[in-house]
This record gives structure tokens, C-alpha cells and sequence, in this order.
């Protein structure tokens, strides 16, 4: 069996359980993962809706122009539904967004206008005023609108609504989502709470949105509007779409966490997806935390995730852009000194003067079950045995038990500080001793010595995760 276009495989995304970040509750937390999606989002499902109602009205007629302001996903979903009914498509869009959403746009063959972010809504230069004019000037042009237009929310009503009741064969007691346009929160709500009137709906914002605070208050606040880094949620206006009566508890997590979390869901959950999945589940766990006496076996919490990582790979998915904006702590590079304290072992080193007998020097090397040794004359290091030169000596010249450790000895082993890094550590480790001996100073001055091998910098390196 086969679809007859693309849009045919919209919707009917799979329900997944989280069972690694979800396993310290009572109760069932599953994701409805929407980057299953053609257009690798939740926002396919509006874009064809918006586009059929403006069909049925006669506001776009074959040939027109679909002109729209996006975060992205929505204009991939306008796009597909474009191409697949013969429309032209323009989006405007905020500097914010990441360069791999707008690759995708003109991947569809979408124009794509840049418009800054840090301006308010009715700024000539918002994206919102940008694709407005477009539209007013373009003949045949059609502005979906998404934040105000009716067949958004409905769309949920008609789609996401129905497939999380019939996928939880009616038991879903929560849905946790986050809201930009407002209309996948209200309009899979309504359809839940008409089923079952005791489903609870927790919106989560991120700071900086004014939608967590107008919830509380009923009042729009600028003070509470900022900039902020996570894409596609929260607004800076009150969205036509976003019924506030259908929720009944909201939550707020910063960009830090966020950003975080999209990233343990691939870890952890093998979950790819966007920022705005990992701040839903974020503000799930903390709302279900805070929530953990009320919760019974019973219960099946679901949380939306809108979109995929896919978006993301040059921001969230990339460890600089992460430690630049102050999302992913500087981890110190491991140092020589690091690694020793890894070990745990601080006992200075084993050494053989070079005026010791081989046998001598190999008595030493048994009595303390190690492979290598320097050769110190003082506080100097002349020269290093190891077992395999020592072997290689002892098979070539028998009698060689009784020569002088001067006479056998290899080059000494490289003497490194305390405060290597491990780029330089490593180098050193490289050579075919495999072994640095760290300097360090004696309480009276004098040099001291610890001995660091291969093997104790796999184990340092596996007990810091350092990569």
C-alpha cells in the first residue's frame, strides 16, 4: 500500500516512553515524538490544514503565493504542503533561528527573508510586520497567519487530540507541552478534556516568554519579555491560538537547562530532537518532582516533542557554540598531575642507581611488580630499563645479569610537569616507553619524581568521561 502524495503521512506519530529520564516516577511519561513528520516537525500538521481552509475560502487560488512569518518548522510544513499543491512559498524569519532551518526552507525552494530578532512585534523590521507587508504587496499572495488562524488549533483538535487518546487507549491523565503559536497545546487540550474533563494540561514556557507570567496574572508584562536562545516557543505576543482556560499549570525552564536536556534525550533516550523538546521535558520532570506525592501508578503523563536535532546541529548539537553561550560548563583539560591524582597512588618513584647490576635492577623491578624503572644517579635521571629491554638483553648476552645497569640502559623517559595538558601528555605517552616521569619538589627542594604510564591515563580518562 502506498501514499498517494507526502502529505498522506502526516501524522500518527508513535508515542514513546522515556525509560531512562522517566523511571523515577510512579507513573508512565511517555513523548509523542513529532519528528516522525515528512517535514520533520509537529508543524507539517498545520501547514496543510491552513492551506486546505484557505482552499475552501478561496483566499488561495492555483498559481498563489504563501507568505509567512516562521521559526522554521512551520514554513517546512507550508513548504511540503506548497509543493505538493503547486504554491510559491515566501518566509520571513528572526537571526535567531539556526542556519540548518533556513537551509531547509530553500531546500524546498522556499524564499527565505532575515529579519532581526531583538525588535518588538510591531517594529517594521519584526518578522511578523515583514511577511504582513509581503503579503499586502505580493498580487495573489496568501498570509496564513499561524499565530491567529482558527485551522491551527484545529488541526490539533482533529489530529493530535484524538491520536494520544486512542494510542493511551483513553488512560492519558497528562499532557505537558510548550507553546509558541499556542495552537498544539490548545487544540489537543480541548479535545482531551472534552473526552475526559480531570485531564490535566501544564504548559511550559521559557524565560523570557510572557506566556508562564499572563497564565499566572491574566496580565500582560513586558518586564517579563527578554531575549532568549531557545528556538520556536514561547512569545512575545499573545497568540489568537493560545487558550489559556485549557491549561491548568505552567512551568518555566532557562535556556541553560534546556539545552541541556535536548541533549540527554539523545544520550540517554536516543532521542534526536530539537531545543524545544528538551524544554518540555524539563519542565515535565520538574512539574511531575514537584507533583511526586499525587502521582500513582495510573497515571500516563505525555509530552510533546515538536521537532528533530537535525535543526539544531550547529547550536545545541555543537560543543563550542554550547561553551560559548554559557550552556556547556568548561571542562579543564586533564593534566599530568590530574591523572596521578586519578591514580591515588602519591609514593615517590622506584628507581636503580646506574651502578647496579642488571640482576640487581631486575630483583627491584620483581620485588615491586613493575615494568619499567628510570635509572637515577642522584637527583639526576640518566637513563630507563624496561621488561621488554631487559628480556632482549638477557636472551642476546645470558651472562648480562652481572654487567651494570650504565652499560644496558635505554634513554631515560621523558620528564614532564606537574601541569601538562593532556594534548602534550599524550604526545609523550605515544614514544615506546609508553611511560613520562612527572617532576614534582620534595618538601627540602630537591626534585621528586612519579612515574605515569599508559595505563594509568586510560583510567584517568575513564573515570572523568573526558573526551
Amino acid at each position: 500500500m502506498w501514499s498517494d502524495s507526502i502529505l498522506d503521512t502526516i501524522g500518527n506519530t508513535p508515542l514513546v516512553r522515556l525509560q531512562t529520564l522517566g523511571r523515577d516516577f510512579p507513573c508512565t511519561v511517555l513523548a509523542k515524538v513529532e519528528f516522525f513528520n515528512p517535514g520533520g516537525s509537529v508543524k507539517d500538521r498545520i501547514g496543510v490544514a491552513m492551506i486546505e481552509d484557505a482552499e475552501a475560502k478561496g483566499l488561495l487560488k492555483p498559481g498563489g503565493t504563501i507568505v509567512e512569518g516562521t521559526s522554521g518548522n512551520t514554513g517546512a510544513g507550508l513548504a511540503i504542503a506548497a509543493i505538493a499543491k503547486g504554491y510559491r512559498c515566501i518566509f520571513t524569519t528572526t537571526d535567531k533561528q539556526s542556519p540548518e532551518k533556513v537551509d531547509v526552507l530553500r531546500a524546498f525552494g522556499a524564499e527565505v527573508v532575515v529579519c532581526p530578532t531583538n525588535v518588538a512585534p510591531d517594529d517594521v523590521r519584526s518578522y511578523y510586520s515583514v511577511a504582513a507587508r509581503l503579503a499586502r504587496e505580493i498580487p495573489g499572495a496568501f498570509y496564513p497567519n499561524q499565530y491567529d488562524h482558527p485551522a491551527n488549533a484545529e488541526a490539533h483538535y482533529r489530529t493530535t487530540g484524538p491520536e494520544l487518546w486512542d494510542q493511551t487507549d483513553g488512560r492519558i491523565t497528562h499532557l505537558v507541552a510548550g507553546a509558541g503559536t499556542g495552537g498544539t497545546i490548545s487544540g489537543a487540550a480541548r479535545y482531551l478534556k472534552e473526552k475526559n474533563p480531570d485531564v490535566q494540561v501544564v504548559g511550559v514556557d521559557p524565560y523570557g516568554s510572557v506566556y508562564a507570567e499572563y497564565w499566572r496574572t491574566g496580565e500582560f508584562k513586558e518586564s517579563e519579555i527578554y531575549p532568549y536562545a531557545t528556538e520556536g516557543v514561547g512569545e512575545d505576543i499573545l497568540a489568537g491560538n493560545m487558550d489559556f482556560s485549557l491549561v491548568d499549570d505552567y512551568v518555566q525552564v532557562d535556556d541553560k537547562t534546556t539545552m541541556q536536556m535536548t541533549r540527554r534525550l539523545a544520550r540517554e533516550e536516543g532521542l534526536f530532537v530539537g531545543q524545544s523538546c528538551g524544554m518540555a521535558v524539563a519542565g515535565a520532570l520538574d512539574w511531575l518532582g514537584a507533583h511526586r506525592d499525587r502521582l500513582t501508578e495510573d497515571d500516563v503523563v505525555v509530552v510533546v516533542l515538536p521537532d528533530s536535532g537535525f535543526r539544531y546541529l550547529s547550536k545545541t548539537y555543537d560543543d563550542e557554540w554550547m561553551r560559548r553561550n554559557g550552556f556547556l560548563e568548561a571542562t579543564p583539560s586533564l593534566t599530568a598531575e590530574g591523572v596521578l591524582a586519578a591514580r591515588g597512588r602519591t609514593d615517590g618513584v622506584i628507581a636503580v642507581a646506574p651502578a647496579s647490576t642488571l640482576a640487581q635492577a631486575i630483583e627491584t623491578m620483581t620485588a615491586h611488580g613493575i615494568s619499567q624503572v628510570p635509572v637515577m644517579d642522584g637527583d639526576e635521571v640518566v637513563g630507563s630499563l624496561s621488561e621488554r629491554g631487559v628480556l632482549s638483553r638477557l636472551i642476546a648476552a645470558p651472562d648480562a645479569r652481572g654487567q651494570a645497569v650504565a652499560e644496558v640502559m635505554a634513554e631515560p623517559l621523558p620528564v614532564v610537569d606537574a601541569a601538562l595538558p593532556l594534548d602534550r601528555l599524550t604526545a609523550h605517552l605515544d614514544g615506546s616507553a609508553g611511560a613520562v616521569l612527572v617532576r614534582g619538589e620534595a618538601g627540602d627542594g630537591a626534585p621528586s619524581y612519579q612515574i605515569l604510564t599508559r595505563s594509568d591515563l586510560i583510567a584517568a580518562l575513564a573515570a572523568s568521561g573526558e573526551r
